[in-house]
């Protein structure tokens, strides 16, 4: 007897061999059967406990988002707005500061997130913010993540007041005066962090829980978390127990994909024929856990950002602003990645400037030299300023590049300020990383950006930034080439494509109900189709109310 039956519906699959479909039938939360004509299933052959007619909805697989940090999102549900919109000035800003100051006691923490300094014009400034929150401590992240800004009380907190200090992959900022203005770059950040982490697991839990009901109400069924466990993207040294205490409470919404972060990684002492160099405890690495939570790739950071001008590139940014720099030696992050592989690890290397990305080749070419594997389908997430020659190499040596479409929007403008004309064809390829014959994943990075991925979709199709300047239009590729990213293509960096990704019988039933196609409305209007419905398992997890029969 099957579970249920979706009839009626215009089902987009994935499935090269029957692209369409008109019902999907479900039994014990996947998928049993597929009918590809205009006959719905007799329910007499498959026995549906219950049918539910779609009345021409369109059904694909869940989205999946490749890259995302689930916990710093649900963080920030609860922080200071500071995106533009609503943010769109520096006085804006101050102001929305004060305005939280007001409902926070002295001593305590004002904390914000999203500001960027190419739309306001400037960074915050430490005197500014003292002004707008008089004796609380003041906490801004920018959109990139890459940086934040403090205020003075922060500073003294830090020893910081009046002087700065080197911090090797990154760097604390100054002003005019020569003190520290506030900003602290890329692995300076730490140092703000070692005031307020570890965060409680249930307060992270929580933020989880947050996170994954905004999910469901986008059609996200799974996502990878870009970095647990150490360096400055992580909450907590045992974060992991954050996600698994939000499953054994039912919190849990969507499937999570965990990278752990190379700053947790350490020499397990195993017998030398192993070749267990580097991992966890226990010999746990990639591929632990099972279809709801399992640990992905070894994240590693290797530069910073193009907006915050950190990403180390080969030529000097626009106007002489210097080539941004990595967060450690190249000989270190090479060797890390190379031990990593060596303990069958997939590594998820942070790559964004065309200088990081040839250092992460090269280790991956050496690593693949030395200790063959067959397919580890190591990643470069972002891969954002590229030559043809790099995706050349990428292709030939397996790599998943991990571009976010939706930078383009939000922040495209700062990137093409930020590289110059001459490069602007390099920007987070789409088109060529496919003629390469690479598999292209849909991810956000958010919080970074708004994550949504119909949002994601069309800006991978458009490539307009919210000026409406064209960010590299050569690159653009089809709706169905971007649907098949954000779901196929994500399960394949994953390597979970026989698992999800896909409406074919045996794979997860996790499907998402829009109102209309994608691929045969307008580009311009798939940002704003809603969903109508989330099914993870099989079962109706997020229902607008627009379709009746869910139980």
């Amino acid at each position: 007897m099957a579970d249920l039956a979706l009839v009626n519906a215009n089902v987009l699959t994935m499935d090269p061999g029957r692209p369409r479909a008109s019902a999907v039938v479900i039994t014990g939360g996947r998928i049993e059967a597929v009918a590809a004509g205009p006959t719905p299933f007799d329910p007499a052959e498959f026995n549906p406990a219950q049918v539910v007619d779609l009345r021409g909805a369109t059904l694909l697989p869940g989205f999946n988002d490749a890259h995302n940090h689930m916990t710093g999102f649900g963080m920030s549900l609860a922080e200071v707005d500071l995106r533009s919109p609503p943010v769109g000035s520096l006085d804006e800003l101050y102001a929305a500061i004060a305005r939280r100051a007001q409902t926070t006691a002295a001593g305590d923490w004002v904390i914000g997130a999203g500001y960027d300094q190419n739309k306001l014009g400037a960074h915050p400034h430490r005197d500014a913010l003292d002004r707008a929150a008089p004796g609380r401590r003041v906490w801004l992240r920018h959109t990139s993540g890459h940086m934040c800004v403090v205020n003075s009380l922060v500073l003294a907190d830090l020893g910081l007041d009046a002087a700065a200090v080197d911090v090797p992959g990154g760097r604390v900022a100054t002003d005019a005066d020569g003190r520290p203005s506030g900003l602290l770059e890329e692995q300076a950040q730490t140092l703000a962090g070692t005031l307020v982490y570890p965060y409680p697991l249930a307060r992270l839990t929580d933020a989880i829980d947050r996170a994954g009901a905004q999910y469901l109400t986008e059609g996200i069924t799974s996502c990878t978390e870009a970095g647990i466990g150490g360096g400055w993207v992580s909450h907590s040294p045992v974060e992991l127990a954050a996600f698994t205490a939000a499953r054994d409470r039912g919190r849990l919404r969507v499937r999570v994909e965990l990278m752990v972060a190379s700053e947790a990684l350490h020499r397990l002492g195993a017998h030398p024929d192993d070749r267990l160099d580097l991992g966890l405890d226990l010999g746990i690495r990639s591929g632990f856990g099972d279809d709801w939570l399992r640990l992905g790739a070894m994240k590693i950071f290797t530069d910073g950002s193009l907006v915050g001008r950190t990403a180390f590139v080969h030529e000097d940014y626009a106007g002489g602003a210097g080539h941004g720099y990595l967060q450690a030696d190249a000989t270190q992050l090479q060797a890390t990645i190379i031990a990593a592989h060596r303990s069958g690890w997939q590594v998820a290397a942070h790559a964004i400037g065309d200088r990081a990305v040839d250092v992460v080749l090269d280790a991956y070419a050496q690593a693949l030299a030395a200790a063959p594997r067959p397919d580890p389908r190591h990643r470069i997430e972002h891969f954002g300023l590229t030559e043809a020659r790099q995706v050349a190499r990428a292709a030939e040596l397996g790599v998943i590049a991990v571009p976010q479409g939706r930078f383009v929007s939000e922040l495209g403008d700062g990137m093409l300020a930020a590289v110059g004309p001459g490069r602007h064809d390099w920007l987070y390829r789409q088109r060529s990383l496919l003629a390469a014959g690479m598999v292209l994943p849909g991810s956000s990075d958010r919080p970074v950006v708004a994550g949504a991925p119909l949002l994601g979709i069309a800006d991978m199709v458009t490539r307009r930034t919210a000026s409406g300047a064209p960010f590299n239009p050569g690159e653009a590729i089809t709706v169905p080439q971007a649907l098949y990213a954000y779901t196929a293509g994500s399960a394949y960096a994953s390597r979970q494509e026989h698992v999800k990704g896909s409406i074919i019988p045996g794979q997860l039933a996790d499907l998402v109900v829009l109102p209309e196609d994608p691929t045969a409305v307008s580009p311009d209007r798939i940002a704003g189709l809603p969903v109508l419905a989330t099914l993870i398992d099989g079962r109706c997890r997020y229902d607008s109310g627009a379709i009746d029969g869910w139980s």
